[in-house]
């Protein structure tokens, strides 16, 4: 039986003008898509008039769970809302942020840009691991089998191979995923991390989505990665 498509809204870009790109924004677990458009999200990138269309997804938490999250998002969301769109972008709160790099690690060249609100990375026990460690540029991961999502995903944010995109993160002093988005944070080039006072809510989401978009993100990217299969 095929499993129902990943439920989704279209936000087109402001002015009716063509996007030129194409921004996901995944939820956490219990949160709904419709959340971002209420918190204020959707309007507070649009006022900017910038050219980028938004698609809030909601996929359901057992393709996390058995390691679809990555072909399902491409499947029901990014391929048939891409279109002329020359760049996508992915917004994940929470477990939403872990959606958005699996993709991106899944789909190397594809993503121009992922920005991370108070991403969950990894169980408490592996996130204790790599701060004992001293961070993801000192931490061996060791043999990781195939099963083992998270120490896949945080070996793959430790090596950043050719093609992975711009990462860019967010999370309140408070938030119970704090630990691990400051090893995160930690790892990237200066610039790319917004700290605010707060904990693991919309009312601090909301300001961290605020002080992301001030930087221009979008903008800041190099330029568009190539299409996957483009030489």
């Amino acid at each position: 039986m095929t499993p129902p498509a990943i439920d989704c809204i279209r936000h087109p870009a402001p002015g009716g003008g063509e996007a030129r790109i194409l921004l996901v924004m995944l939820p956490g677990y219990g949160m709904a898509r419709d959340d971002f458009a209420r918190h204020g999200f959707i309007a507070a990138l649009h006022e900017r008039g910038w050219p980028v269309e938004v698609v809030t997804a909601q996929p359901d938490v057992d393709l996390y769970l058995d390691g679809s999250i990555a072909e399902r998002l491409d499947a029901d969301i990014v391929r048939p809302a891409r279109r002329a769109a020359s760049r996508l972008w992915l917004l994940g709160v929470s477990l939403g942020a872990m959606g958005a790099l699996l993709y991106a690690q899944r789909h190397i060249g594809g993503v121009a840009g992922t920005i991370l609100l108070a991403p969950f990375l990894g169980t408490a026990g592996l996130i204790a691991e790599v701060a004992a460690a001293g961070g993801l540029a000192r931490w061996d991961p060791g043999a990781v089998r195939p099963v083992d999502i998270e120490r896949q995903l945080l070996a793959w944010l430790k090596t950043k191979p050719p093609g992975t995109p711009e990462l860019h993160v967010g999370y309140g002093r408070g938030d119970r995923f704090a630990g691990a988005a400051a090893l995160l944070a930690d790892a990237l080039p200066a610039g790319r991390a917004v700290v605010t006072d707060g904990g693991h809510d919309w009312p601090t989401w909301s300001r961290l989505w605020r002080e992301t978009l001030d930087r221009n993100p979008f903008a800041l990217a190099a330029r568009p990665p190539k299409p996957e299969g483009e030489a």
